[in-house]
């Protein structure tokens, strides 16, 4: 009885991680309609009528509509420039999920290194490093950025003013024209620096409490009585055996840095225009809401796509660690 009642129990080999992901339909439809919203955001402006990616004299044209000659139709409606608000929820992605995925992959860099160097060192080392994690961790991270964000971006933007007019000196237009193209996005590029720098502390106490249990295990034991030195154990044995962990902090920080960026843009401290991210959407749209005459769409429909969007990478994350570590959502 004892083995039929085991053999009832396991039959084949247990899932493994990816296979317990798959089950989850939240995660994977999560997983889907982030994807989506990426591609779609990247490959539909190459296909619109170059008409609606300008400045128009269709102000606050409601969804659905068309231009006074009929040249236009705004699906989404216009806003107060007369651009049209699907074309610039499109561009606004793009920048919304490139700053969460870079400043995400920043965190993960110098978060991952961190932990990794402070869990394998163990002592007065990791010590002294985990007290100076608890120190930046006391400062206010917006704080912090906002202070970022003012100090250098007048040095950044100096600089790219020097590179078109050498450019121009030098009779490189392609640069001059990069240059030009640059200046509105300088203060996202130092934004997502900034973030990057504040959102590293949690990653890299994960990887350091990861790496405290790992090096005791047989594998690394083996590897230092073979001779190996510290840096190839950590990169060859123990950053492999972090990946999943990795994988899913990567997931639910590039929905904190969309959320911070989002902020920054709302308060003015983010994109410049004519540039737009999710955030400076909701800022303009905010502008236009008034009890007499409403613009609603212009505050809906970037609100809509940004938490649909948020709580998607939300739901991927979790379904991640409960896949990965089903023991971290106890």
């Amino acid at each position: 009885m004892a083995e039929a009642a085991t053999s009832n129990r396991w039959q084949g080999s247990p899932p493994n991680g990816w296979q317990i992901l798959r089950r989850n339909r939240l995660a994977m439809v999560s997983l889907w309609f982030t994807l989506a919203v990426a591609v779609l955001a990247v490959v539909i402006p190459f296909f619109l009528d170059a008409g609606v990616k300008q400045v128009s004299e269709d102000q606050f044209f409601p969804p659905m509509s068309r231009s006074e000659d009929g040249t236009r139709f705004h699906l989404l409606g216009t806003d107060a420039n007369g651009q049209d608000l699907f074309y610039r929820l499109l561009t606004g992605a793009q920048v919304s999920l490139g700053v969460g995925l870079v400043g995400a992959l920043v965190s993960l860099v110098i978060g991952g290194i961190y932990g990794m160097i402070s869990g394998y060192a163990g002592g007065r080392i990791d010590g002294g490093m985990m007290r100076l994690v608890d120190i930046l961790n006391s400062v206010p991270s917006l704080l912090f950025v906002m202070i970022f964000i003012n100090t250098f971006d007048g040095y950044f933007k100096d600089g790219l003013d020097g590179l078109r007019l050498w450019a121009q000196g030098e009779q490189m237009k392609w640069l001059v024209d990069l240059a030009n193209d640059a200046i509105p996005y300088s203060r996202i590029g130092i934004l997502v620096l900034a973030l990057g720098l504040v959102q590293w502390l949690t990653m890299a106490r994960l990887v350091r409490g990861q790496v405290l249990v790992l090096k005791e295990l047989a594998f690394v034991s083996a590897s230092r009585a073979m001779g190996q030195g510290w840096w190839r154990i950590l990169w060859k044995h123990l950053w492999p055996n972090l990946s999943t962990l990795v994988l899913t902090c990567l997931t639910l920080t590039i929905p904190a840095v969309i959320r911070d960026e989002s902020f920054l843009s709302f308060l003015g401290l983010g994109i410049e225009d004519p540039a737009a991210s999710w955030g400076s959407l909701l800022k303009d749209g905010a502008q236009v809401i008034n009890p007499l005459d409403s613009k609603w769409w212009l505050l809906a429909f970037p609100a809509a796509l940004m938490s649909s969007t948020l709580l998607a990478l939300n739901f991927l994350g979790d379904g991640l660690r409960d896949a990965f570590d089903p023991k971290g959502g106890d």
